[in-house]
């Protein structure tokens, strides 16, 4: 098999290799340091209070050392108060001042706890928490996308699910990269930094239940491993991988691929078109480009259309697709549209297209 000169990259990949590690999309957090910040002026701000409250009560309490209390005194009372040490050289002696202790400096002490130790009980849920989002999140998914190799193709294969309607939440991205899982939960996406050619990784993306995968690693004999492993875990689920040699493209359909994408030869046809004809060009990179301008789509004949040709439909079909078998509008084959058949026609893109079983966009190579 002829493979790219990519050993570098490999490597480095390798080094960051993080197996059996799940990362889900979170909403962004305050830095550390301006949480901690936050929390110590609050507990600041309780202290000065309590002490502003003992002080103007002042004629209720007893100093054992003067038995008089001064602003020092209320702060250093209000301190030792609020950390429960209590040493006791300070006390409320008044019916007024014991009441404040109770209804409203005993709170405050409870509050100001509350913040000096908040970080910490946040530290020790945080697994818990993460634990229960993992168990909620894959007892949900179903049916959904994994792509695997978060690189140029991977984003632009999820840009073109997405833009037709799929949910990032039905999305799950599978990369050996932390960097790149990191990446894919900015975008909204669940992540599994991993080897996808070991099973487990693959289970941990949840690939038994999923209903596409695409595969989009940088390295052919990589995408034929994915491929081979993914096929045994899951027998149902549609494969599309990409290669960048074309003759490494039937090795990738006999791994179980249902389509393959042969990424170099495909720019540069591509790039010749749009030399031969640049508007044809233009017109290609419009279907290329989904949910904007033209989109091909694939969808099922409806009864109303039984029994006609594919020239009498007010869209433009370019093939119809009988059993396993793709023919082109003007196959004499194809003779009357049956209801069984699919259709595959240009229409023009709509933001409010969305992906079902029934109509769906297609990969162009």
């Amino acid at each position: 098999m002829k493979l790219p000169g990519q050993d570098a990259i490999a490597r480095q990949a390798d080094e960051h290799l993080v197996t059996h590690r799940v990362a889900l999309p979170r909403k962004m957090v305050e830095h550390p340091i301006r949480q901690v910040g936050k929390r110590l002026l609050m507990a600041l701000l309780v202290l000065v209070a309590t002490a502003l409250i003992v002080y103007a009560d002042r004629e209720g309490y007893n100093d054992s050392s003067d038995s008089s209390l001064d602003l020092l005194d209320s702060f250093y009372y209000a301190t030792v108060t609020l950390s429960t040490t209590g040493y006791g050289d300070v006390t409320p002696v008044s019916d007024a001042a014991r009441l404040t202790n109770i209804f409203v400096i005993t709170p405050l002490r409870v509050l100001f706890l509350i913040i000096l130790v908040g970080t910490t009980l946040e530290a020790l849920t945080e697994r818990t928490r993460e634990e229960w989002r993992l168990n909620r999140w894959r007892s949900t998914l179903r049916d959904h996308t994994v792509v695997i190799g978060f690189g140029t193709k991977g984003r632009s294969a999820l840009r073109t699910v997405c833009a037709t309607g799929l949910r990032k939440e039905q999305v799950v991205v599978v990369d050996p990269s932390g960097k790149a899982i990191e990446a894919a939960n900015a975008d909204g996406f669940a992540g599994v930094v991993g080897d996808a050619t070991r099973s487990d990784v693959l289970r941990r993306a949840e690939v038994q239940r999923a209903r596409q995968i695409i595969i989009a690693t940088q390295r052919d004999d990589t995408a034929v491993l994915v491929t081979l492993t993914a096929r045994q875990i899951n027998r149902g689920a549609k494969i599309v991988a990409a290669v960048r040699e074309e003759e490494n493209a039937p090795l990738l359909k006999q791994s179980g691929a249902d389509a393959v994408i042969t990424s170099a030869s495909a720019a540069g046809r591509l790039l010749g078109l749009s030399v031969l004809s640049p508007a044809a060009g233009m017109v290609m990179e419009d279907l290329i480009s989904q949910g904007s301008g033209l989109d091909l789509v694939e969808r099922p004949v409806i009864k109303a259309e039984v029994g006609k040709s594919p020239r009498e439909l007010d869209e433009l079909v370019v093939s119809v697709v009988r059993g396993h078998r793709v023919l082109g509008y003007d196959d004499p084959v194809v003779g009357d549209l049956e209801l069984t058949d699919r259709l595959i026609t240009i229409v023009r893109a709509t933001p409010a297209t969305h992906v079902t079983p029934d109509t769906r966009p297609l990969p162009l190579d």
